[in-house]
């Protein structure tokens, strides 16, 4: 790391470099755990929307280097969905541009009053007049930028985000979403349309240890191949085995398994549509794909990337929909506009299901898979128009709106990925306590625990059962805080697959080579305190700004409604959520009301943040 990050004063048009200690370095490492320290030091109240909040790009310690996993960086700022601590990672080659700028992030304050964009070329930063992007979509923004500052790297907003509709993020490499959150809104808010950036000529990334750096990569290497198979079909090719399993979201979550999910998943994506696989920095699993097809007389091309999981599952089952085309033009449109998937799935779905309940009438409502309806309501949202302008505030305000909260899938007024809870209740319990809101990337799949050593350094030796709830409060944290210590690297989740159950295979190469280049010499124990540290850190920034115990729940249908599994049924009752609750409060060192006590603050060395 170089300890220093660009400071950006959009209100008065000032730059200046932002100093990090070594002393933080060691302690937070980078990413989550610096951005969030920033995030409580320099930002105490306000709208997400107000000139006070801060957005965040961060990289960490691996950023910049030939090693898998590392194109990823992070974004932090309020959340305008939630009201609490944003916070998205996306992959790619931006976050690896950054690093090699010579600025470990940037920090973007204040409020312009006309659209700009952000240049960082050869170390030096500029703001620029960026009248002439207002209005274009992510493709056309990159493009532009692209003929003025050739082989740069591009991370923009589209007209979602300039409309600040609060479900739309930062694309970047015009496939790649920082997409959980609302930070598009954000970026929006401060008329910032675009940062460009373009690597310094002969910059050297600081490795404490060369040689030691090249035997760690090559063994992480080695060990990663045993996950190449898997990138063949990308995350949408276990659709159909989540489907069998009983947790494949379905109808707006009522089903857990869909009639039409052979005609989705990802393998007949590669005997139909896929025309090529992509990567991110230096990783050998090629897990993004790239599509060419036709739907609804639109092109569907290769550069705006393919559908991942999430996108096949909340496009497709959660609105009754098998036409993998449509799918992909769906996501096509999201990429262009600059649309969250996965809230936007969920917001068409919710009103599906409240057209069928006869919440929404006439032409505002949509009936179960219209594809023509769903490509229009993309329209409308992006531009807040007719029902969209509803819907662009995320289904928590929208059902508010309309008295539907009982089938509103969000936590925290965060919309809910495509992973069912009933059938994973590690994740549910997951999912109620984040401080962010529901998030698929942080905690316990657990169909990964089922077997015995599944996931040793975790302390998961003998398998359980992923309906069980009893002793899940110490996974789901020790699951936490290992994510957390990888959202700090910044390190991409596949390359450590915690949900597959490989996870104990390869924490102790990926720390091997964090201390070859850091020589910190960080152990397992070492590894999941930072980890723990930076997470309780989200928690204590989210509880500043209002969240209380009463937040940490799940949505109705997850309590009430029960999910079919062969001869059983299960759903997660509040009394069952309410005893896992405690129980992870317990084991976190938090009070009764989920507040990180004095003694766990002394312990993990951030009283400041009290």
């Amino acid at each position: 790391m170089f300890g220093r990050l660009l400071d950006i004063d959009l209100g008065n048009d000032k730059i200046k470099d932002y100093s990090v200690s070594d002393e933080s370095l060691r302690k937070y490492l980078g990413g989550r755990g610096i951005a969030i320290k920033i995030m409580l030091e320099e930002f105490k109240e306000g709208d997400a929307f107000s000139r006070d909040n801060l957005l965040i790009v961060m990289t960490g310690p691996l950023n910049g280097l030939p090693v898998a996993g590392s194109g990823r960086h992070a974004v932090m700022s309020k959340s305008p969905l939630t009201g609490f601590l944003g916070e998205s990672y996306a992959g790619g080659y931006f976050g690896n541009e950054l690093k090699r700028t010579g600025y470990d992030g940037i920090i973007i304050r204040g409020r312009t009053d006309h659209p700009t964009y952000l240049a960082v070329i050869d170390g030096t930063a500029e703001l620029k007049d960026g009248s002439f992007l207002w209005g274009k979509t992510v493709g056309e923004t990159q493009d532009l930028l692209r003929e003025k500052y050739r082989n740069a790297k591009v991370a923009c907003i589209g007209p979602a985000g300039e409309n600040l509709v609060r479900i739309a993020c930062i694309i970047n490499d015009r496939n790649r979403a920082a997409g959980r959150c609302g930070h598009g809104a954000v970026m929006g808010s401060k008329n910032l349309k675009a940062i460009v950036l373009l690597e310094t000529p002969k910059l050297k990334i600081p490795i404490f240890d060369e040689k030691r750096f090249n035997e760690a990569r090559r063994r992480f290497i080695k060990t990663l191949s045993k996950s190449i198979e898997w990138g063949e079909y990308g995350t949408s090719g276990g659709a159909a085995a989540l489907s069998f399993l009983g947790i494949l979201p379905t109808k707006n979550y009522q089903f857990g398994s869909f009639e039409g999910v052979e005609k989705i998943t990802g393998t007949t994506m590669n005997k139909t549509i896929l025309v090529g696989r992509a990567s991110c920095t230096a990783c050998p699993i090629r897990c993004k794909r790239e599509v060419r097809t036709t739907s609804l007389g639109e092109e569907v091309v290769p550069e705006y990337g393919g559908p991942e999981y999430e996108t096949v599952a909340a496009f497709g089952s959660l609105h009754l929909n098998d036409d993998l085309s449509f799918i992909a033009l769906a996501n096509q449109k999201c990429n262009a506009y600059g649309l969250d998937t996965i809230s936007t799935g969920n917001v068409i779905a919710y009103l599906m299901e409240a057209t069928e309940r006869g919440l929404v009438k006439g032409q505002e409502g949509i009936t179960w898979g219209s594809k023509e309806g769903i490509s229009k309501l993309l329209d409308k949202i992006t531009v807040r128009e007719g029902i969209g302008d509803k819907l662009a505030e995320g289904v928590k305000r929208f059902a508010d709106s309309i008295n539907g909260e009982s089938f509103a899938l969000h936590t925290k007024g965060l919309e809910t990925p495509m992973h069912e809870p009933r059938g994973k209740k590690g994740l549910g319990l997951d999912y109620a306590t984040s401080y962010r809101g529901c998030t698929h990337l942080e905690g316990l799949h657990d169909t990964s625990i089922e077997k015995d050593n599944a996931a040793a350094e975790l302390g998961v030796i003998k398998g359980i059962s992923r309906f069980a709830t009893e002793g899940k409060a110490k996974i789901v944290k020790n699951f936490n805080d290992v994510v957390s210590f990888v959202n700090s690297l910044v390190l991409c989740f596949f390359v450590v697959n915690t949900f597959r159950g490989f996870a104990e295979q390869n924490f102790a190469e990926i720390r091997e080579v964090l201390n070859a280049v850091t020589g910190y010499e960080i152990d397992r124990d070492e590894m999941l305190k930072i980890g723990e540290r930076n997470y309780n850190l989200g928690r204590l920034f989210s509880i500043r700004q209002g969240l209380t115990r009463a937040d940490d729940d799940l949505p109705s249908r997850f309590k009430e409604e029960t999910l079919s599994f062969k001869d059983h049924k299960e759903r997660i009752p509040q009394e069952t959520l309410d005893h896992m609750i405690a129980e992870f409060y317990k084991v976190r060192g938090w009070d009764e009301n989920g507040i990180p006590t004095p003694k766990l603050l002394k312990e993990l060395g951030v009283e400041f943040a009290r």
